[in-house]
């Protein structure tokens, strides 16, 4: 795929970390009401050889509805949301085994989770949801991610899983988020309507005219089309991910856009990193705050988590994911960040190391009273110090 002078494209096969988004069209046979083995086969091939180079790899599939519409005898093309959520219930069930068949025969275990928009949202939650991801793949697993569609309350459309996916990869802060689709990549219009549509390699920036490129979804099981695959694209950029739209129907799509397969590649805004730490530093209440000695507060300068050894006090009370401010010893405002723990627990193993924890706490939660990518320092000319 060839891309404007001077762009250096992202490639799959480099990332540190990738979310791949899965349609119902691609893993379900429409016609048999069943899994697309093979083909799901040739994508668990490319998973394992992404996981041998290093890269940690995390599926949003969706195909639990469609999988369970015949069985259920739920043919017709609109369905009630209770038919929809029944057939969630019964479909998740076959979706799950499908994948973990899939990639047991390639030595990788899966991991099933149901998330909803709420997991996303909601702090604790959400801190809940990245902890579980980030310790299933740093055992080495597959998490495939699907919407908790068998509780929803209202229509099931997270919209759809495009939007879930780029959460996720926002979630877990992904460099590469890939939507596999029936397409390979943005046109300037519709080319099974307009044959002189012109394919878009990649897009810098998602201005009005890029956004007026999405269209109605396609008909059939998918909830998806253009349109919410460039409102994942805004989520996945301003969180500083890169994401690509790419051909899904063919053998092996992951490797295809490894080798330079045409697709769509969506940039990241320079900026996006520090969008959430923005989020952190300004909008949210301060529920208590953590006193630091000299030793922690340098370290917080040189990019440092802080760790329960370098706290003196705490204040408050607070609940985990809670925001806190960060304090030096004669109270001046070092930063503020997301709790990992909430007070109670933060008061009995502060002035500790972090291998303590466990014994003081009977559990072990993290090493960090606030991990780095919770955490944003004060703007002082100073210092967080304090010192000049």
């Amino acid at each position: 795929m060839s891309a404007p002078a001077g762009v250096m494209l992202p490639n799959v096969g480099q990332a540190r970390r990738l979310v791949v988004k899965i349609g119902s069209t691609l893993v379900v046979d429409a016609e048999a009401a069943c899994p697309r083995a093979d083909w799901l086969d040739g994508v668990a091939a490319d998973i394992a050889a992404l996981r041998a180079r290093g890269v940690e790899v995390i599926v949003v599939s969706s195909g639990a509805i469609a999988l369970a519409r015949h069985t259920l005898g739920l043919v017709r093309p609109v369905l009630r949301l209770e038919e929809k959520q029944a057939a969630a219930a019964v479909g998740q069930i076959r979706l799950a085994h499908a994948w973990s068949m899939a990639l047991s025969a390639h030595g990788l275990v899966a991991a099933q989770l149901l998330l909803t928009p709420g997991d996303t949202e909601d702090r604790r939650r959400y801190l809940n949801a990245r902890a579980t991801l980030s310790t299933l793949l740093g055992l080495g697993c597959i998490p495939v991610i699907n919407e908790n569609d068998t509780i929803a309350t209202a229509e099931i459309r997270f919209g759809d899983n495009d939007r879930l996916a780029a959460r996720v990869a926002e979630m877990i802060q992904a460099d590469q988020l890939v939507l596999l689709s029936d397409i390979d990549g943005l046109y300037t219009a519709d080319p099974r309507r307009q044959p002189d549509a012109r394919h878009i390699p990649v897009v810098r920036a998602l201005t009005p005219e890029i956004e007026a490129m999405g269209g109605a979804p396609p008909p059939g099981y998918s909830s998806g089309g253009m349109r919410t695959k460039l409102l994942a694209a805004g989520i996945a950029t301003r969180a500083g991910c890169a994401m690509a739209i790419g051909l899904g129907a063919i053998d092996h799509p992951l490797q295809a856009l490894s080798d330079g397969a045409r697709c769509t590649w969506f940039l990241p805004l320079p900026e996006g990193r520090s969008a959430r730490k923005r989020w952190i530093a300004g909008s949210l209440q301060p529920a208590g705050s953590l006193v630091i000695d000299g030793g922690a507060a340098d370290a917080l300068a040189r990019g440092s988590s802080l760790l329960p050894a370098g706290v003196s006090s705490v204040d408050g009370t607070f609940e985990r994911g809670d925001l806190v401010l960060i304090l030096s010893r004669t109270q001046q405002l070092l930063g503020r960040g997301l709790t990992a723990y909430g007070s109670a627990d933060a008061a009995r193993i502060i002035g500790h190391r972090s291998d303590a924890i466990e014994a003081l706490l009977g559990w072990r939660g993290r090493d960090e009273m606030i991990h780095r990518d919770d955490l944003v320092l004060d703007a002082s000319p100073t210092g967080p110090s304090g010192r000049s």
